[in-house]
Parts: structure tokens; sequence; C-alpha cells
């Protein structure tokens, strides 16, 4: 079971000090949230609550994502980053691709994608971008996005791109994975195409569930060979929870392990602490 820190709705001034405590402490990676802009008013309604109503206070801080992991990397050695998630279909997918692989490139290839649809129409709409063709858009998208970080000379046809004869450097020394977020079947379709999937906060049963499914949408498809399972447990606390979960074919929780000891409204020396004494309570155990 691996472990990684969760840095959404976090003071950007924090974030250097919990990366580098991920780095010294042995957690696996440091998950990084995505959106451009809070807009006052919405009418789309947020999917993951039951009122539809965002879960973060307006005043949260969301700092670009790529930048943010280019700044982490550069200040830790080991631990790794990933996207929770990318809403890559509201840009364009050449820069997405360059901005990614390097931060690949700068970070020791310690990237993965994760990507997901998105689901505020309103947000598509003020960065120029179809909401209504989201999805096939990030298929497309991906698929660009592999073949620009192969090395050599590129060419891409699609329904919505095309790329002539071109190369795109620095490429990546290893491929980057892909990991898709999402809870509809469509979503677990895309996940199984590529390298992982990454959920919401679930309790285990839930969360086995979906893993799951997972498991038979890629026997479905014959996939073959390592996959993740990335999920956040409300009902997870001792070893023996987490043991379970990993049995169940979950192979990575994301976490703020303050909330634990300290709750959710914790200072900065609180979280450090609650970090220590989690990979003393939890992680070290699981090793064993």
């Amino acid at each position: 079971m691996r472990f990684s820190i969760v840095t959404a709705f976090q003071p950007c001034d924090q974030l250097i000090a919990l990366a580098r405590a991920a780095d010294e402490l042995g957690y696996h990676a440091i998950s990084v949230p995505d959106h451009v802009v809070d807009l006052e008013e919405l009418e789309t309604p947020y999917p993951y609550t039951p009122d539809g109503k965002r879960r973060w206070d307006i005043d949260a801080e969301w700092p670009d994502p790529w930048v943010l992991v280019g700044a982490l990397a550069a200040v830790t050695t080991r631990v790794r980053f990933f996207t929770s998630v990318y809403v890559a279909s509201m840009r364009n997918p050449f820069q997405v691709a360059k901005t990614v692989g390097t931060a690949a490139v700068l970070s020791g290839d310690r990237v993965a994608l994760g990507v997901g649809i998105g689901w505020c129409r309103e947000e598509f709409d003020l960065l120029g971008e179809d909401f209504r063709t989201r999805g096939k858009r990030t298929d497309e998208g991906l698929a660009l996005m592999k073949a620009l970080w192969q090395p050599g000379w590129t060419e891409f046809s699609g329904d919505f791109y095309t790329a002539p004869r071109m190369k795109m450097n620095p490429s990546p020394a290893a491929p980057i994975p892909i990991y898709v977020g999402g809870l509809s079947e469509i979503a677990f379709a895309r996940a199984a195409r590529h390298d992982g999937w990454v959920g919401d906060i679930y309790t285990i049963e839930e969360a086995l569930g979906h893993a799951r499914r997972l498991g038979e949408v890629r026997a479905e498809i014959g996939a073959e060979g390592d996959f993740s399972v990335i999920t956040a447990l409300s009902d997870a606390f001792l070893p023996e929870h987490f043991e379970a979960a990993e049995a169940g074919g979950i192979t990575e929780v994301w976490t703020m392990p303050w909330a634990y000891y300290h709750g959710l409204d914790a200072t900065l020396e609180q979280k450090l602490d609650g970090m220590k004494r989690f990979a003393a309570d939890v992680i070290a155990p699981l090793a064993r």
C-alpha cells in the first residue's frame, strides 16, 4: 500500500514544507488539484456532494498544477507527483504535452498525469473550449500527447487535432503514467485503457466495489500490466484497515494525515506532526 499527501486547499506558503516532509517520511506521492478560477455563481452543480455545492471555501488557493510540481520537484528527490485531476480538455493538448513533458524531464520522471473530463461548463466557456465534446477530445488529446512524448518525429491525425511531422523536445526518458478520474462506466473504460484510476472519498466497501469493477473492465478489453487504483478512504484508520483495502485492489490512498490527529484546520506545525505520526503508526507497520 502506498500513501499520497493531498495538497488541495492548502495555503501555498505551506506546500514546500509539506513536500519536503513527504519526501523525507516515505510518502509515495503528492497529489495536486486543478482549477483555473472559482466563479462566484455557477449553474453547473458540483458532482461530488449531495447538494451540488462546492466542498471548498471560496478563498481556497488553486496554484497552477505544473508550476507547483516544478517548484516541489526542485526541493525533493524521491517523492512523485500526480494531478487529481487535471482538466486537459480545457487546454490545447500541444501545450499540455509540452508542460507535462517538461515537468517529467526536470523532475527526473517523477510525474503522472491524472486527468478528468471536467464538470464545470462555465470554466470551459471562460477558456473557450467546447464542453459538449470534452470526453472525445480528452481521448484524442491523450493519444496525441503520448505520441508527442515519444522521441523522434511524430505525426498525428484525428477528428479534433492534427499534427504534421514534428518533434517536441525534451522527451521524457520514461513513459508518463496516465491516471483517469471519474465514476461513470465511460470513465472506468477510459481508465482501463491507461495506467490507473483516481477516485474521490469512499468507504472501504465502496472503494473495493470500484476496484472490482475496474478489474472487470480491464479484463473485458484484455488489459495487462500494473494498474494503479488511487482513492481516499473515509473509514480507514488502522494498518489492518489499509491492509484490507490493499487486498481488495486499492494500490494507493491519498490522505491528509494530520486530520487523524489534529483535524483539518491544523497549523503547519500540526500538519508536519501528523504526517510524522501517520508514517510511524501506519506506513511503517505496513512496510514490515
